[in-house]
Formats: C-alpha cells, structure tokens, sequence
C-alpha cells in the first residue's frame, strides 16, 4: 500500500492530472503513515517500549521492596515495643488493637499490619503534594499528565524513615518535583533523578531526621547507632559486637528506611528490570564492579585513621541504601548515561564514588545517594566523551 502511495504520487503533484486533489492524497498518506504528533525537539524516542509500560514495569521491580518494607518497619517496631514494654497508644494502636491484630514480633500479620500503618500515610503525603505539583505543571504547560510521578513517588517514599514527620515528606517531594524535574521541562528532560533531589534536600535541610547516624525505628524513646555510623566509629568489630550479622542485613532484618533495608527484595527487583530491559545492567554491574574494586583497594591500604577502609566489599553490598541505589536510582533511564560505555563508567564511577564517601567521611556514612546524583551531573559529559572518541576511531578507520 504503501510503495503504491509513493508511485501515484507525481499525479498529484504540481503539474500532474489530479494536482488539485493533492491535499486530499497528503490526508490520506497522513491518515494511514504518520503520527498525529511529530517529535520537533529533543528527546526522541529511543525503543518501541512506551513511557506507560516502562513506569508500569518499574513498579511491579518495586512490589518486593514494598512488601518488606511494611513487614520489617511493623517488626523493628514491635521488637522495640516489646523491648522497651511501652504500649502503643497513638491511632495506629487504637487501630490494630480494635482489629484484635496486636504487636507481637512473631507475628507476620501484626508485622505487616504496623508496618503498613507508617508506610501508607508517607506515601499518600507524596502522592497528593507531589500529584498536586505534577498536574498544575500540566495544566500551565497544556500537557497531558504522565505516568513518571508513580514512579518517583514510590522511591521518594521508600527512601524516607519510617517516622519521618509529614510536613517534612510533603517539603521533600515539592523540592524534588519542581527544583529536580519540572524547571527543566519536565518527565523525560531532568538530569537529575527527582526522587534523590527530594531526599537529598531533607538531608541537608533537616540532617537530624535523616543522616542516618541513628536507627530509624518509630518507638520514641529507642535509638541506636546504625551499622555503618558503627563501622566508621570503631570498624567491623564494633558492627559485629552490636549484634548485626551479614545474613540479616541481606534479607532486611535490620533497621533503615523503608524501603532499602532488604538487599534480597533489592536483587529481585533487579533481575525483573534486566529481563525486560528496563534498566541497564551495565550500569547496575559498573556500580558493583566500581565498588568491589574501590572496596579491595582500602582493604590493602588499611588505615587506623579510617576503620571503614578495613570493611568487605559484601558488607558494602548490604549496608544502608546501597543495593537499592544500584538497582532503582542509578539506572534512572532519563539521569543516567545513554551510550554502551558511557554507561560502564557512569556505573563504575558511582560505585567508586559511594565507598570514597563511605570511608573518607565519616559524616556522611551512606554515600550512594550523592554518589549517583555527583553521576547523573556527569552523566551528559560521559556520554559526549564516548561519542567523540567513536567518531575519531572511524574516522581514522575510514580517513
């Protein structure tokens, strides 16, 4: 049909039988081999793949670290509880103890009941403010709402403690909407993820409530130091001495964000995003190999003055919000590097970059989340780099 359009063409063109009916074969031609909507400017599309699926993919990544955020959030709640015998008075008590639910640690229901109660106030203050934000950008921009915020809003949530104050999420998600995202044009323009903007603004606005050098559970009263503020203290010994062991890290038994705790939920999400080629696992392998290597390097060194140098790469792995970085925050497809080796340095250079931080500054004991946002400012160059070293390659190939 479409060879045949093509031959009768010239009858309709100036000086053919049928010129005066031009316009009526541009329609049809149009109507049957064009898009209603042309791209003019930058971005174009780069896979068959559309913005609808790709967010909806991400999303079901994000179920596993969703579910155990509400178990492990309601379990180091209830293991406080019970700890410190204090009983749960506030509306989330009053709720669970009407149901009959109760907050005993053994308990999978209770755990993920109480966990639940935290996780869903958080992520409703996101949705709505940020929600908010998105669709008056739309509407002074004329634009259709897109489905990117679901997603940003997921890993904002998720990156926040458990007993974060409300008005605080709702400042958080503002900032990384509109500062991250929407000043520059929009889903699909920014050049930093919006949901690390929005947490990287909390952490330094309000480093009280979210540097990390406290265990986040939500009992009042009951606070700890976390495992890597313990291994910038006094090293390995101390993290062990605390009672922390490495397969409890793995699975997400220990205290953290909501959502970053299990590097088992992390890794799961991560074979999903990989097999239908959502993320790119060159970077997720670069940021593993930057800090594998990065990680062996210090181990050699060794240094008295910095315990963190003496730390296994495999505790790295599994200690604060590295493996859900690596998986979900790295590979933002919009923030990251384009090019095949572009996105190998982009990967390596967050890796190195987060055990640099880690261990170089203790003030700082988490290290990906500046890691990756220091990345996507680079991101732009790595990828100019590569491109210009391609074209001189063939060019003395071909000169």
């Amino acid at each position: 049909m479409r060879r045949w359009l093509e031959s009768i063409k010239p009858m309709f063109s100036k000086g053919g039988r049928f010129e005066k009916y031009f316009a009526l074969y541009e329609m049809v031609d149009t109507f049957l081999y064009t898009s209603a909507n042309s791209t003019r400017a930058a971005p174009h599309v780069r896979d068959a793949i559309d913005l609808k699926r790709l967010m909806s993919y991400v999303v079901i990544a994000l179920i596993p670290c969703i579910f155990w955020s509400w178990f492990n959030t309601g379990y180091q709640t209830n293991l406080a509880l019970q700890e410190l015998s204090i009983i749960k008075d506030d509306w989330r008590g009053m709720f669970l103890n009407t149901l009959g639910i109760g907050f005993e640690p053994d308990s999978i229901l209770a755990n993920m009941a109480h966990g639940f109660l935290y996780f869903l106030p958080i992520y409703l203050t996101t949705l709505i403010v940020g929600g908010f934000w998105e669709v008056l950008f739309a509407i002074v921009r004329k634009h259709e709402i897109n489905e990117g915020f679901l997603v940003t809003s997921m890993l904002f949530a998720l990156t926040l403690p458990p007993d974060m104050p409300l008005w605080m999420v709702a400042l958080g998600i503002s900032f990384g909407v509109v500062i991250g995202k929407e000043i520059f044009g929009g889903t699909g323009k920014n050049f930093l993820n919006p949901a690390l903007v929005g947490r990287a603004f909390l952490y330094f606005a309000y480093p009280a409530e979210i540097t990390g050098d406290q265990v986040w559970v939500a009992v009042d009263g009951f606070s700890s130091a976390t495992p890597l503020s313990l291994g910038a203290l006094g090293g390995m010994d101390t993290i062990t001495v605390a009672g922390y062991t490495w397969w409890n890290a793995f699975i997400g038994l220990i205290p953290g964000s909501l959502g970053e705790t299990s590097t088992l939920a992390c890794l799961i999400g991560a074979v999903f995003l990989i097999y239908t080629k959502v993320a790119s696992w060159r970077i997720i392998a670069g940021v593993f190999l930057g800090m594998v290597g990065t990680t062996l390097l210090f181990n050699n060194l060794g240094s008295d003055a910095h315990p963190m140098m003496a730390m296994p790469w495999h505790w790295h792995l599994v200690l604060g919000g590295f493996a859900f970085g690596m998986v979900f925050m790295a590979t933002d497809p919009v923030s990251a590097a384009m090019t095949t080796a572009g996105r190998w340095v982009f990967g390596i250079l967050i890796g190195l970059m987060t055990v640099l931080i880690r261990v170089l500054n203790p003030a700082f004991p988490e290290g990906i989340m500046l890691a990756i946002l220091f990345a996507n400012i680079f991101a732009p160059l790595i990828d100019y780099v590569v491109i210009q070293i391609n074209i001189r390659r063939r060019l003395r190939r071909h000169g």
